[in-house]
């Protein structure tokens, strides 16, 4: 693009009426320049140079704190194409309608392009974006969460494989807010919204949205997956991925800190994983993000003490609360609320409600946190010998299991069940199935998602064992079974000393447990599920694969139903 890339800009400044044009460079003047702005419009708030220097709160409005699943559409030529569990929009209308809410959206304000690569700059992995917004906020959170790149480096690449991302805040008015996503064309569009995961077009958009429909023609996978090294007392590090839906303790598993002498556990990717086939017939991942975009209620020194001291520095935070030190607090963090206690939305807290939104968030740079992998920027990846899946269940779901193979693997993902979070808008605690932690995320048919990860398993030599995972199993009177925070890293030993053939497990109907953990099937509530699972796979479509269909059968056999 070059040159004509700055003229593309011009060109669509006009039609967005932006008073300026600025292409970013990811350096540290720019993110000075554009902080300095943002503390003289009251959009940021510097939190105390002493104890949390280079730190910063932003408030963002309150009807704008989640993503906005209702108003997120998958825009392709067939409706089936986008399959049902995707809100589906005509690519015409939908063009039509966002050039229409995009006609003088940024008028009075900048128009920010900023280029960018997802993964290392050196891999063949990675892909090229750019993203154009008026929202400076924006532009701060990307300094942290992918790489900047000259904007030169784009005219390298072919235009169809570069990522395209127009974005504005518009008048922030929820009946004007939509994201919609284009994946033949790779383009997205999201206009009305400055929350992360419906502005920070990089994350959820590109990585798994317009990344698992590329990866579904070019044969691999774009997954909601952290990515973890458990480093053993031999040295030997096995890396595990896992998927689960957002808050449900993904981000805390990735950077657990271990308590059990000779044991480590080293973080490649608390989120996202692109996961592709490697000539030794494994699966390699490679975290497309540089940053950290997390939940920051909940996270404590019992819950995730390296996190906490990743955001000591350089870091931006959304709708937590603020003492009166002007250090951020939120519900969970370690600390008694002190007296003078600011909430979120920048009134004095009165206790009636949370102090700190309950889906506040805080950006980092990677590198800071103190469990942060050495191997996360190689441009090969890492080997990936276990995928966990997970979710948040009550009872039914055990604390682990494994499957059989890969096949009766993809089901146990494709089966996923979670009570629903404060990270979407709705209504909280609800069971909904969430396949492969995807649901929201899924750039095309979900059932054709799954026959694609039945295709790529059939390429792997090597695959990975799977397995099943739900920390929030309780007993009848309401309590967790399972401890959790660092009891975990026992969980995470037992799963590579089964990959490398070090323990024995025991078969069950839903597949392979561990001896020793006292876990129980309540065969009675098995049978309950197997009919819910009957719903979720008619659900899917008549593209769901038959395989699926086999297994639901198969476990029906193994409990001796028919």
């Amino acid at each position: 693009m070059g040159r004509s890339l700055l003229e593309e800009m011009v060109e669509l400044a006009k039609e967005t009426m932006a008073d300026n044009v600025k292409i970013c460079d990811g350096s540290a003047k720019e993110f000075e320049e554009l902080t300095q702005k943002m503390l003289a419009d009251r959009a940021l708030i510097a939190l105390n140079p002493k104890t949390y220097p280079g730190c910063f709160l932003h408030r963002s409005a309150p009807h704008d704190v989640a993503r906005t699943e209702k108003v997120t559409f998958i825009c392709t030529r067939k409706k089936d194409d986008a399959g049902p569990t995707n809100n589906w929009m005509d690519p015409k209308e939908a063009g039509e309608k966002m050039t229409s809410l995009f006609r003088g959206s940024m008028r009075g304000r900048t128009m920010y392009v900023v280029p960018f690569s997802m993964g290392p700059v050196n891999s063949r992995f990675s892909r090229l974006g750019i993203e154009i917004t008026d929202s400076p906020y924006v532009v701060l959170n990307m300094h942290y969460l992918v790489r900047i790149i000259p904007a030169t480096r784009l005219s390298s690449e072919e235009p169809k494989d570069i990522m395209y991302g127009l974005h504005s805040l518009g008048d922030l008015s929820p009946e004007k807010r939509f994201i919609m996503h284009f994946p033949e064309t790779n383009t997205v569009a999201s206009i009305g919204s400055g929350y992360g995961g419906n502005a920070l077009l990089g994350k959820k958009c590109f990585a798994l949205r317009l990344a698992s429909y590329i990866g579904r023609d070019e044969g691999w996978l774009a997954e909601h997956m952290m990515v973890l090294g458990l480093e053993d007392i031999s040295g030997r590090i096995t890396y595990i991925a896992g998927a689960f839906p957002s808050a449900c303790g993904k981000t805390n598993l990735s950077m657990l800190a271990s308590e059990l002498p000779g044991y480590k556990v080293w973080t490649v990717s608390d989120d996202l994983c692109w996961l592709h086939v490697g000539a030794d017939g494994r699966l390699w991942a490679i975290n497309p993000e540089s940053g950290f975009f997390a939940v920051a209620p909940g996270t404590g020194p019992a819950t995730n003490p390296n996190m906490l001291a990743a955001v000591k520095r350089n870091t931006i935070f959304t709708n937590i609360a603020l003492t009166p030190a002007n250090e951020p607090w939120w519900e969970g963090i370690g600390t008694e609320a002190p007296e003078g206690l600011v909430d979120w939305q920048g009134r004095p807290w009165d206790k009636s409600g949370p102090a700190a939104h309950p889906n506040a968030r805080f950006t980092a740079p990677f590198h800071q946190c103190p469990s942060a992998s050495p191997e996360a920027d190689k441009p090969n990846g890492v080997p990936i010998s276990a995928i966990i899946f997970g979710g948040r269940r009550a009872d039914t779901v055990p604390l682990l299991f494994e499957a059989f193979d890969w096949q009766h693997g993809m089901f146990l993902g494709l089966s996923i069940a979670s009570e629903t979070t404060a990270a979407t808008t709705g209504e909280i605690g609800v069971l909904r199935r969430d396949p492969f932690a995807m649901l929201p995320f899924t750039g095309y048919n979900m059932a054709d998602s799954v026959r694609h990860r039945l295709e790529v398993g059939a390429k792997l030599s090597r695959p990975p064992k799977v397995f099943h995972l739900n920390l929030f199993a309780q007993d009848d009177e309401g309590k967790y079974l399972w401890p959790g925070f660092k009891e975990n890293i026992r969980l995470l030993k037992y799963i590579a000393e089964r990959v490398h053939g070090e323990v024995s497990a025991k078969e069950t109907p839903i597949g392979l447990v561990p001896n020793g953990y006292g876990i129980q099937i309540d065969e009675a509530q098995w049978e309950k599920e197997a009919v819910l699972l009957d719903t979720h796979l008619e659900s899917l479509g008549n593209r769901l694969p038959e395989e699926m269909w086999e297994e639901l059968a198969e476990l029906r056999k193994r409990f001796g139903w028919y």
